[in-house]
């Protein structure tokens, strides 16, 4: 009997540490595939369950999904995320090239020295379709885009070649035929539309479809509480307001002439032998600074305008161009149809 008790007593210890030594081996392999804690983290590492959604490339494989990251490793990007989202090599290099030819660049325009083409920037950024800083690589990136489709290298930076390109595009949508209107296509605006209003009736004429455009685009311009325009109650702009206010339209040749004679230093950039004045439907439209000055400081002033910068967004809608030269210059070619941006 007591032979028997005590088998049965070594066999239910030996049972029980089977039970033990089984468990310990159990745990063991849990712990060897669970993800390990970061060295120095103040929580135990969390278990958590494989995510249900598989890459298809891993489904086709046969690849087994992964572990879900913790809420931490899931908040920092990959080095593929970054090298993804990392802009290339070659627009970092040419947002550098840019920042320096932005104020850099030597170039003519009418017979006169050019420097740089930052006072163009909002022009530029228009016809890229872009807000990017000028010496962001999502500038370059931008320029490279309209250099492929012009036809020219896409580097990325605005070169002289790419400049010119630039200037011919804007030269090539501006009013064509120089010819007067008739006495009957044009209308004496009135005085509350000029900058000057004591300016005689002679110089407040505008072809009328020109005319009528401009009042829908001022209209619009009014309209917009981030101008900041003073207005009448009626929405007009007020005696006081100057911006958007015509400085000049209509020109006869002899009066172009006598303009000339008075500047002439001007050069056919500032005032043209066949200036599209002629036609009525180009408005000289006060931006700041001195009207019509060319001056590169004054010119800085007009472009950096809320005013300006509005018609650079806005005027081709109303069937408005600008001359790139002269900040205050639009000329009404038609309306078209295209989209603010």
């Amino acid at each position: 009997m007591n032979t028997f008790k005590h088998k049965l007593i070594v066999a239910l210890f030996a049972a029980a540490a089977l039970v033990a030594v089984t468990d310990l081996a159990v745990h063991a392999r849990q712990d060897a595939s669970a993800p390990q804690a970061t060295v120095g983290a103040q929580s135990p590492t969390t278990h958590v369950k494989p995510t249900a959604k598989v890459a298809d490339g891993a489904r086709a494989e046969g690849v087994a999904p992964a572990v879900a990251p913790s809420s931490a490793a899931a908040a920092a990007p990959s080095s593929a995320a970054l090298t993804a989202t990392a802009p290339a090599p070659i627009f970092v290099s040419a947002a550098a090239r840019n920042l320096s030819l932005s104020e850099g660049l030597q170039w003519t325009f009418g017979g006169k020295s050019q420097r740089g083409w930052s006072l163009y920037l909002p022009l530029v950024r228009r016809l890229l379709a872009t807000d990017a800083d000028a010496a962001s690589p999502e500038f370059a990136e931008s320029l490279a885009r309209w250099q492929r489709a012009s036809g020219l290298a896409p580097s990325g930076v605005l070169d002289d070649a790419t400049l010119y390109a630039m200037i011919s595009h804007w030269q090539s949508v501006r009013i064509k035929d120089r010819a007067h209107p008739s006495p009957e296509q044009l209308v004496v605006a009135p005085t509350s539309d000029f900058y000057d209003p004591t300016r005689p009736d002679e110089l407040r004429q505008v072809e009328r479809r020109a005319y009528d455009a401009y009042k829908r685009m001022v209209a619009a311009a009014a309209a917009d509480k981030t101008l900041g325009l003073q207005l009448t109650k009626t929405g007009e702009l007020a005696p006081e307001e100057k911006f958007l206010k015509i400085v000049s339209s209509f020109r006869s040749r002899a009066y172009q002439e006598h303009l000339r004679r008075q500047s002439p230093n001007a050069g056919r950039a500032g005032l043209a032998v066949n200036s599209p004045h002629f036609t009525g439907r180009a408005l000289d439209i006060y931006v700041g600074g001195d009207p019509v000055e060319t001056k590169d400081a004054n010119r800085r002033i007009q472009v950096d305008t809320r005013v300006y910068l509005w018609l650079v967004r806005n005027a081709e809608s109303f069937g408005f161009r600008p001359y790139y030269y002269e900040p205050w210059h639009w000329e009404y070619v038609g309306e078209v149809t295209t989209g603010k941006r």
